[in-house]
């Protein structure tokens, strides 16, 4: 499955309610299964982005249908960037 990494920014709302932010996580996560995707890793950050994910989703679709949604929920912001693994990256420069 396609893998991605997406950094989050709490918007006023979700940061004027942090303190349920590790329910609204476990929700995504359950979320994020139904649409036949994994979120792999969540790491809170420091610096211009609040949070990082490390996700798999079925296709480059079923993530910004996703990621649509999460946004939707007017919590946090996303910039989405799909990532290959090192397999894929030497299948991808092998084949220059």
């Amino acid at each position: 499955m396609p893998h991605y990494v997406t950094l989050l920014r709490y918007t006023q709302q979700g940061i004027a309610k942090v303190k349920e932010s590790p329910k609204r996580l476990d929700a995504g996560r359950k979320a994020a299964e139904k649409m036949g995707g994994k979120l792999h890793h969540w790491y809170l950050t420091m610096g211009e982005h609040d949070a990082l994910v490390i996700s798999e989703f079925p296709s480059d679709d079923a993530c910004a249908q996703y990621m649509l949604a999460l946004g939707a929920l007017g919590n946090v912001t996303t910039q989405t960037m799909k990532a290959f693994t090192e397999a894929e990256y030497r299948k991808i420069i092998g084949s220059l």
